[in-house]
Protein backbone atom coordinates (compact mmCIF):
# COMPACT_ATOMS: atom_id res chain seq x y z
CA UNK A 1 0.00 0.00 0.00
CA UNK A 2 1.48 3.51 -0.80
CA UNK A 3 1.84 5.52 1.89
CA UNK A 4 -0.42 8.56 1.87
CA UNK A 5 0.72 12.43 3.25
CA UNK A 6 -1.18 14.74 1.20
CA UNK A 7 -3.20 14.88 -2.30
CA UNK A 8 -4.73 18.26 -3.74
CA UNK A 9 -7.53 18.23 -5.74
CA UNK A 10 -11.27 19.56 -6.94
CA UNK A 11 -13.83 18.39 -4.27
CA UNK A 12 -16.36 15.61 -6.45
CA UNK A 13 -19.52 16.02 -4.57
CA UNK A 14 -22.54 13.65 -4.55
CA UNK A 15 -25.25 15.44 -2.45
CA UNK A 16 -26.54 12.01 -1.73
CA UNK A 17 -26.97 9.77 1.64
CA UNK A 18 -26.93 6.38 1.93
CA UNK A 19 -25.11 5.74 -0.93
CA UNK A 20 -24.37 1.88 -0.79
CA UNK A 21 -21.67 -0.86 -1.66
CA UNK A 22 -23.96 -2.14 -4.87
CA UNK A 23 -24.18 1.71 -6.05
CA UNK A 24 -20.64 1.83 -5.42
CA UNK A 25 -19.97 -0.81 -8.15
CA UNK A 26 -22.83 -2.77 -9.02
CA UNK A 27 -22.84 -6.97 -7.90
CA UNK A 28 -22.17 -7.99 -12.09
CA UNK A 29 -18.69 -6.04 -11.36
CA UNK A 30 -17.59 -8.66 -8.31
CA UNK A 31 -16.07 -11.40 -10.90
CA UNK A 32 -12.48 -10.70 -10.37
CA UNK A 33 -10.07 -10.85 -7.04
CA UNK A 34 -7.91 -8.45 -8.49
CA UNK A 35 -7.66 -4.76 -7.68
CA UNK A 36 -7.08 -3.03 -10.30
CA UNK A 37 -9.56 -2.41 -13.76
CA UNK A 38 -12.37 -1.95 -11.59
CA UNK A 39 -12.02 1.96 -11.96
CA UNK A 40 -14.33 2.34 -15.09
CA UNK A 41 -17.12 0.25 -13.14
CA UNK A 42 -17.36 2.92 -10.03
CA UNK A 43 -21.22 4.09 -9.47
CA UNK A 44 -21.48 2.46 -13.03
CA UNK A 45 -25.53 2.95 -13.00
CA UNK A 46 -24.98 6.66 -12.45
CA UNK A 47 -22.23 7.22 -14.93
CA UNK A 48 -23.53 5.01 -17.62
CA UNK A 49 -27.08 4.84 -19.34
CA UNK A 50 -28.53 1.54 -20.26
CA UNK A 51 -26.64 1.28 -23.48
CA UNK A 52 -23.29 1.74 -21.64
CA UNK A 53 -23.14 5.41 -22.47
CA UNK A 54 -21.50 8.05 -20.38
CA UNK A 55 -24.14 10.51 -18.47
CA UNK A 56 -22.79 13.86 -18.90
CA UNK A 57 -24.88 15.15 -16.14
CA UNK A 58 -23.30 13.07 -13.70
CA UNK A 59 -20.60 14.64 -11.99
CA UNK A 60 -17.95 12.05 -12.10
CA UNK A 61 -18.02 11.93 -16.18
CA UNK A 62 -17.61 15.87 -15.97
CA UNK A 63 -14.51 18.31 -16.19
CA UNK A 64 -12.41 18.16 -13.35
CA UNK A 65 -14.66 15.87 -11.09
CA UNK A 66 -13.97 13.13 -13.65
CA UNK A 67 -9.98 13.65 -12.57
CA UNK A 68 -10.81 14.19 -8.78
CA UNK A 69 -8.75 12.51 -5.66
CA UNK A 70 -11.35 13.56 -3.04
CA UNK A 71 -15.33 12.45 -3.15
CA UNK A 72 -17.46 14.21 -0.73
CA UNK A 73 -21.11 12.63 0.06
CA UNK A 74 -23.64 13.02 2.76
CA UNK A 75 -24.19 10.59 5.79
CA UNK A 76 -23.79 6.79 5.95
CA UNK A 77 -21.72 6.38 2.97
CA UNK A 78 -20.22 2.82 2.32
CA UNK A 79 -23.85 0.98 3.56
CA UNK A 80 -25.04 -2.21 2.28
CA UNK A 81 -22.79 -5.67 1.71
CA UNK A 82 -19.48 -5.62 2.86
CA UNK A 83 -18.18 -5.92 -0.81
CA UNK A 84 -14.13 -4.97 -0.59
CA UNK A 85 -14.48 -4.49 -4.48
CA UNK A 86 -16.11 -0.88 -3.60
CA UNK A 87 -12.92 0.23 -2.33
CA UNK A 88 -11.08 -0.80 -4.71
CA UNK A 89 -12.85 0.39 -7.46
CA UNK A 90 -12.79 3.85 -5.52
CA UNK A 91 -9.27 3.49 -5.39
CA UNK A 92 -8.31 2.65 -9.18
CA UNK A 93 -10.95 5.45 -10.42
CA UNK A 94 -8.90 7.79 -8.32
CA UNK A 95 -10.40 8.85 -5.22
CA UNK A 96 -7.64 8.81 -2.63
CA UNK A 97 -10.29 10.59 0.23
CA UNK A 98 -13.81 10.28 0.81
CA UNK A 99 -15.48 13.03 3.53
CA UNK A 100 -18.60 12.32 4.41
CA UNK A 101 -20.80 13.03 7.98
CA UNK A 102 -20.70 9.38 8.49
CA UNK A 103 -19.25 6.11 6.96
CA UNK A 104 -20.83 2.38 7.21
CA UNK A 105 -18.04 0.28 9.65
CA UNK A 106 -16.94 -2.55 7.39
CA UNK A 107 -16.51 -0.14 4.11
CA UNK A 108 -14.65 2.54 7.00
CA UNK A 109 -12.19 -0.59 7.80
CA UNK A 110 -11.98 -1.48 3.99
CA UNK A 111 -11.69 1.57 2.83
CA UNK A 112 -8.46 2.13 5.40
CA UNK A 113 -6.98 -0.93 4.53
CA UNK A 114 -6.68 -0.38 0.64
CA UNK A 115 -5.18 3.42 1.41
CA UNK A 116 -8.68 5.73 1.28
CA UNK A 117 -8.43 8.66 4.05
CA UNK A 118 -11.91 8.84 5.25
CA UNK A 119 -13.02 11.94 6.84
CA UNK A 120 -15.75 12.34 8.96
CA UNK A 121 -17.32 16.11 8.96
CA UNK A 122 -20.36 17.49 10.36
CA UNK A 123 -22.65 18.17 7.86
CA UNK A 124 -22.53 21.67 8.45
CA UNK A 125 -18.42 21.65 7.45
CA UNK A 126 -19.90 19.37 4.83
CA UNK A 127 -21.85 22.24 3.32
CA UNK A 128 -19.47 24.75 4.02
CA UNK A 129 -17.07 22.66 1.26
CA UNK A 130 -19.68 22.08 -1.46
CA UNK A 131 -19.43 25.76 -1.82
CA UNK A 132 -15.50 25.42 -2.77
CA UNK A 133 -14.84 25.37 -6.16
CA UNK A 134 -10.89 25.58 -6.38
CA UNK A 135 -8.83 22.62 -5.32
CA UNK A 136 -8.39 21.76 -2.02
CA UNK A 137 -5.25 20.44 -0.09
CA UNK A 138 -5.91 17.37 2.41
CA UNK A 139 -2.84 16.72 4.63
CA UNK A 140 -2.95 13.87 6.65
CA UNK A 141 0.04 15.07 8.62
CA UNK A 142 -1.59 18.42 9.70
CA UNK A 143 -5.16 16.82 9.93
CA UNK A 144 -6.20 19.85 7.67
CA UNK A 145 -8.16 20.83 4.73
CA UNK A 146 -7.16 24.13 3.04
CA UNK A 147 -7.13 26.27 -0.01
CA UNK A 148 -7.00 30.18 -0.06
CA UNK A 149 -10.36 29.90 1.14
CA UNK A 150 -10.62 27.34 3.83
CA UNK A 151 -8.94 26.05 6.46
CA UNK A 152 -10.47 23.15 8.21
CA UNK A 153 -8.92 20.52 10.88
CA UNK A 154 -10.43 17.21 11.12
CA UNK A 155 -9.37 13.96 13.14
CA UNK A 156 -8.95 10.48 12.85
CA UNK A 157 -8.22 7.47 14.57
CA UNK A 158 -4.54 7.53 15.93
CA UNK A 159 -3.71 4.05 14.72
CA UNK A 160 -5.75 4.77 11.27
CA UNK A 161 -3.84 7.65 10.70
CA UNK A 162 -0.44 6.29 11.35
CA UNK A 163 -1.37 2.83 8.47
CA UNK A 164 -1.90 5.56 6.05
CA UNK A 165 0.84 7.83 6.58
CA UNK A 166 3.37 4.68 6.57
CA UNK A 167 1.56 2.80 3.94
CA UNK A 168 0.96 -0.34 5.82
CA UNK A 169 -1.77 -3.52 4.90
CA UNK A 170 -2.49 -5.86 7.81
CA UNK A 171 0.27 -7.80 6.25
CA UNK A 172 3.44 -5.35 6.26
CA UNK A 173 1.64 -3.98 9.74
CA UNK A 174 2.14 -7.87 10.97
CA UNK A 175 5.54 -8.12 9.08
CA UNK A 176 6.65 -5.08 11.44
CA UNK A 177 6.78 -7.72 14.22
CA UNK A 178 8.30 -10.42 12.44
CA UNK A 179 11.49 -11.23 14.62
CA UNK A 180 8.80 -11.39 17.81
CA UNK A 181 6.80 -13.84 15.92
CA UNK A 182 9.71 -15.64 15.17
CA UNK A 183 10.98 -15.99 18.63
CA UNK A 184 7.46 -16.76 19.98
CA UNK A 185 7.41 -19.52 17.61
CA UNK A 186 10.91 -21.12 18.10
CA UNK A 187 9.91 -20.87 22.30
CA UNK A 188 6.74 -22.30 21.83
CA UNK A 189 7.62 -25.53 19.69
Amino acid sequence: MKAFTKVKSVIAYLSISNIDTDMIIPKQYLKTIKRTGLGQFAFAEMRYDEQGQIKKDFILNQAPFNHAHILMALDNFGCGSSREHAPWSLADFGIQVIIAPSFADIFYGNAIKNGILLINLPETDIKKLADVTTPVTVDLEQMRIYNDDINMPFTIEASKRKILLEGLDDIAETLKYETLITDFERRHS
